[in-house]
């Protein structure tokens, strides 16, 4: 009788200790599947050696999940929440626990982006770097000759310099670093424009081709007028004849430009000045982008030596001057009307 007993109260704590196993299980697979208490995408770095106790309890000091004595075991019943890298990841709403964690190992760190438009100058990009999240600024105190010295490049001045392009960076990233990567990116877009670039171009080096590129790009912004605009400055050059582009005039500017061109300064002198200056100007104005570079490379063959904006969004080109006056009237016209 008494070993029936005692066989009885051993099946009772079995069954006892086996539900309590199963509860634990059931209460640790609810403890990971629960969302994270977040209302919005939020980063979360991994610190170097980080493990996955000190990534729960930095968890719960932010509020993104409650303090539970499940959370001992879920690396046990789930070995692979133990499993993290270090970077900086975001995190989702909706996110479980385990979803979280999977981000965590993923090694799929956040990235942001930034934007460099074709046609901007180093003053914006510098404007743009400031301000841009998550990149550590180390060049708001620097000149550009001092940034230019930095990026190895032996000029004084960085216009025109560096690729417009989208840029992807990690949290952490410097400026720097990214200069770095758009430096070498005009390296090779400029070097495969040269290598490719028309016979008896009148550009002796890639530097002019470079600043040619500049005046294209902030000439139009049309996408089938470049190796025209690209001709009528070659054809010019070829010539002996000035530039003559507005462009240039306002770079040369400055600070002193408000919206308007007028006669006294076209004929203001200053290195930029192509209505006063023989051939190109010293530097470039602008960051043009591969498609302004290859057409300085590859301008189309023409008899143009003249353009002037349509009034719709273009330009027209010209063979003489008395073409190109009547274009001028054309756009007045057209202006007019508007």
């Amino acid at each position: 009788m008494l070993k029936k007993r005692l066989l009885g109260g051993v099946s009772v704590m079995m069954a006892l200790v086996l539900l309590a196993a199963a509860v634990a299980v059931w209460q640790t697979k609810a403890f990971v599947a629960t969302p994270l208490s977040i209302q919005s995408p939020q980063l979360f770095t991994v610190s170097v050696g980080a493990h996955y106790h000190r990534v729960i309890r930095q968890f719960e000091d932010k509020g993104w999940v409650a303090s539970s004595v499940w959370a001992k075991l879920a690396p046990r019943l789930y070995p692979e929440l133990t499993r993290v890298q270090a970077g900086t990841f975001q995190l989702q709403p909706g996110q479980t626990l385990a979803q979280a964690f999977t981000t965590l190992r993923s090694g799929q760190q956040y990235q942001a982006a930034i934007t460099f438009v074709e046609g901007s100058t180093f003053a914006q990009w510098r404007a743009q770097l400031q301000s841009a999240p998550h990149l550590d600024n180390t060049l708001e105190e620097l000149t550009e000759a001092a940034i230019a010295d930095k990026l190895g490049i032996a000029r004084d001045k960085l216009e025109g310099l560096l690729l417009p392009e989208t840029y992807a960076y990690d949290v952490a990233d410097t400026d720097i670093e990214l200069l770095q990567r758009a430096a070498h990116a005009m390296d090779v877009a400029l070097e495969k424009a040269w290598q490719q670039r028309a016979d008896d171009l009148p550009i002796k080096t890639p530097y002019e081709l470079l600043i040619l590129a500049s005046i294209i790009e902030k000439e139009t912004a049309v996408a089938s007028e470049r190796t025209k605009v690209a001709s009528v400055f070659v054809n010019r050059l070829r010539k002996g004849m000035r530039l003559q582009t507005d462009p240039t005039v306002i770079y040369g500017m400055g600070a002193d430009y408000d919206g308007n061109i007028r006669k006294r300064d076209l004929r203001t002198p200053t290195p930029y000045n192509t209505y006063v200056i023989n051939g190109l100007p010293p530097t470039p104005i602008a960051m043009p982008g591969k498609a302004a570079i290859m057409a300085a490379a590859q301008p189309a063959q023409t008899d143009y030596y003249y353009f002037v904006a349509s009034g719709k969004g273009g330009h027209q080109f010209s063979t003489t001057l008395a073409e190109h006056n009547r274009a001028v009237r054309d756009y007045l016209k057209v202006l007019k009307n508007q």
